[in-house]
């Protein structure tokens, strides 16, 4: 097997990188969503974001996979929080950026890392061990560039079994996600919950009609420019009640919908024709993604609306299994998210530091795990 380098993703080209994901249906992996990153001027440039792609050739240059790794020297749109570690290496006087993300930017969605032919669905050991063969040419080039470390985030869980026996540390958060589980319709979903959580449910939803709010389902290639424009406002405003800019440009959001449209699908709120608020989601086969969200008015229990239950609603249509509605939020739980742990691997280069985050990532671990626990008792389901 051959590994070589590329730091834009022209030059590996459309042709050999979709050879080498094959029947690969994740969003996330596809040449258009890395291309869109660049041309938009997304990464790159100032941004802090500098890709080096790893394509996986068999000895024939057969393209079996593409792996997409960034230098960062920050540790901004990443959401596997590090600031801490960042802050031990200065006050030693050590220099932890620039650091490398094995990564997709701005995405804290756990699917594969390594998108190959070999494993289309990223669901099986297949590859397992291309893994392992990566995580040592990161290591080298760790090494040899002289970088602090590199970090596998939101991986699945199974991989970390590639790199057993590697100084290599296992880190673990809690997300919450939805499944399906042969709910027929929305009623039929809701008919699982507990009385008082189902009329709670019921009320949140009419609660935003009686506001006078219609909502609407759009895909990705039915969407005009003003619409793209109008999510892109919203998508600014939530960054800005931070006091943040988003980390993409409105060119990202525009040329995705030319070149995946048939992956994205764009809930809209608006109150008398007039759009208030708009939530941005990809979607597969199997899962439904959602990613980002935001609104110009604010109205009671419209986030709650456009991003959970509209989503909910189009995985039902869909024959969806799975739906990632992105990081944090106990307020899904009482919507029927469940709690499920989120995998990420580091490599840190100097020992001593490897050993003392290392103690850091198990007593977080412990505390991860009771959190999963406790949560899970919260949810809106009927006991068995």
């Amino acid at each position: 097997m051959k590994a070589q380098w590329f730091n834009e993703v022209k030059q590996i080209g459309e042709e050999k990188w979709q050879q080498a994901i094959g029947e690969t249906g994740y969003p996330f992996a596809k040449y258009a969503f890395h291309v869109a990153l660049e041309e938009s001027g997304s990464i790159g440039g100032k941004t802090g974001w500098y890709p080096e792609y790893i394509l996986l050739m068999e000895d024939d240059e057969t393209p079996i996979g593409v792996v997409p790794t960034y230098l960062k020297t920050h540790s901004q749109g990443e959401f596997v929080f590090d600031w801490s570690w960042a802050d031990a290496y200065q006050r030693y006087g050590y220099s932890y950026f620039p650091k490398r993300v094995w990564a997709v930017p701005f995405s804290p969605v756990t699917g594969p890392r390594i998108f190959t032919c070999l494993d289309p669905n990223g669901k099986s050991d297949a590859a397992l061990g291309l893994y392992a063969v990566v995580g040592d040419l990161l290591t080298q080039r760790t090494q040899q560039q002289k970088t602090s470390s590199w970090h596998l985030l939101f991986t699945k869980d199974h991989v970390q079994e590639a790199f057993e026996g590697e100084p290599v540390l296992s880190r673990i958060s809690c997300q919450f996600h939805w499944f399906n589980k042969d709910y027929r319709d929305m009623e039929d979903y809701l008919s699982h919950f507990s009385s008082r959580k189902r009329k709670s449910a019921r009320k949140e939803r009419t609660k935003v009609t009686q506001q006078g709010i219609h909502l609407e389902r759009k895909l990705g290639n039915t969407l005009t420019k003003a619409d793209v424009e109008f999510f892109y406002v919203c998508y600014q405003s939530t960054y800005a009640k931070r006091g943040q800019m988003g980390y993409l440009t409105l060119a990202f959001f525009e040329q995705l919908i030319a070149s995946m449209g048939d992956q994205i699908v764009l809930v809209l709120a608006s109150r008398e024709s007039n759009p208030i608020a708009a939530s941005w989601c990809f979607f597969d086969s199997h899962s439904l993604y959602g990613r980002y969200w935001g609104c110009i008015e604010e109205v009671d229990c419209l986030h709650f609306e456009a991003c959970y239950y509209q989503g909910i609603e189009f995985c039902l249509e869909r024959g969806l299994q799975h739906f990632d509605p992105g990081t944090q939020g106990e307020h899904k739980i009482s919507r029927g998210f469940e709690p499920v742990f989120s995998h990420s691997l580091h490599y840190i280069d100097h020992e001593s530091f490897r050993e003392a985050i290392g103690a850091f990532c198990q007593e977080e671990a412990e505390s991860v795990i009771l959190y999963h626990q406790e949560t899970a008792k919260l949810l809106p389901f009927k006991e068995s």
